[in-house]
């Protein structure tokens, strides 16, 4: 058996009060927790009797941790991936949506290291799209031509117990719609390729009270001829979408909250439908956990073994997805 890893989780709002539970249902680690909010201390050490400390300098000399697992605003996420990389420890980023030079800038840094620096990729981890994947990589509706994709969800439930003022959602640079588009491109470039960007018109169409952009559409041009239309908002409700629709040379494969992965061939006289595993969903959130356990023992194995490419996404492969968003917003500029 591997030694145990000592993870210090740097953020315990409800991304980060998540990580620790991930760790703890893989077990066999050492975990603590580091924030500037003392209501977020004591319910991390109250819910998960972990040690927890206010001060950061203060955690890494007293816990000394192997890895950090940085679960903070995203505008503090390249701090401590920096902080991780000068102390010579491996790391763990959230989904990023700033500052993708300095992201390559960290890429290059740690290069020569043995260091195992991860970029969030949970989507890929969910049964949704690795049935997708696999799919589309067999042929089963013969060759990809098209594909519509929607997802969203009302802004306000994302964190029903605060404000949408009070966490980064409601920044411009950080907003609902900024986050999610990087998040879920990053598992659709893992089926199609990656895109060239053609058109995105992105609006504020609500009366929520932020200064955001709430949709974005965007049309993308996809290797092999394939036409991607994505559509990402925060303004679904009462329930989040979720629904892809992919129109094959032979068939098309479709998948919805209300519907199992499932595609329908020519000459077939019923869809072939995917029953996706019942998973567990702690409360307060709508995301099971299982994908996120098994993104981080990707993870800790990938330090286990000293093999970087155990884990599928990298710093490079953030920073270029997070450039094609900005690409995009540029070709926004000037649409109403």
């Amino acid at each position: 058996m591997e030694p145990s890893l000592r993870f210090l989780v740097v953020g315990l709002g409800s991304m980060g009060k998540r990580r620790i539970r991930n760790l703890r249902a893989i077990g066999g680690h050492e975990v603590a927790g580091f924030d500037v909010r003392t209501d977020r201390l004591r319910e991390a050490h109250e819910k998960y009797s972990v040690p927890t400390f206010i001060s950061y300098d203060a955690a890494l000399a007293s816990f000394r941790p192997d890895a950090l697992i940085v679960s903070t605003d995203p505008k503090n996420h390249l701090v401590y991936a920096e902080s991780a990389a000068e102390v010579g420890v491996h790391c763990f980023i959230e989904a990023s949506v700033l500052e993708p030079d300095a992201i390559l800038e960290l890429g290059r840094r740690i290069k020569p290291t043995d260091l195992v620096f991860a970029p969030s990729c949970t989507m890929k981890y969910f049964p949704m799209p690795r049935k997708i994947l696999e799919l589309v990589r067999a042929g089963s509706i013969g060759r990809s031509i098209t594909f519509n994709y929607q997802v969203g969800q009302y802004l306000p439930d994302w964190h029903p117990w605060e404000s949408i003022h009070d966490y980064y959602v409601s920044r411009p640079e950080t907003g609902g719609c900024r986050e999610i588009l990087p998040f879920e491109l990053t598992w659709l470039n893992s089926v199609f390729g990656f895109p060239r960007p053609l058109a995105c018109l992105r609006r504020k169409v609500t009366d929520l009270p932020v200064d955001i952009h709430d949709i974005y559409t965007c049309l993308l041009d996809y290797p092999n001829g394939v036409i991607g239309n994505v559509t990402i908002e925060v303004i679904s409700r009462p329930t989040a979408t979720r629904q892809l629709l992919v129109l094959g040379s032979e068939g098309k494969l479709e998948f919805s909250n209300d519907t199992n992965v499932r595609y329908l061939k020519v000459g077939d006289k019923q869809w072939t439908s995917f029953p996706l595993a019942d998973m567990t969903i702690e409360q307060g959130y709508i995301y099971p956990e299982e994908p996120y356990i098994a993104e981080l023992k990707d993870f800790i194995r990938a330090i286990d073994e000293g093999n970087r490419t155990i884990f599928p996404n990298t710093l490079d492969d953030d920073a270029r997805v997070l450039k094609l968003m900005g690409a995009l917003e540029e070709l926004s500029r000037g649409t109403r």
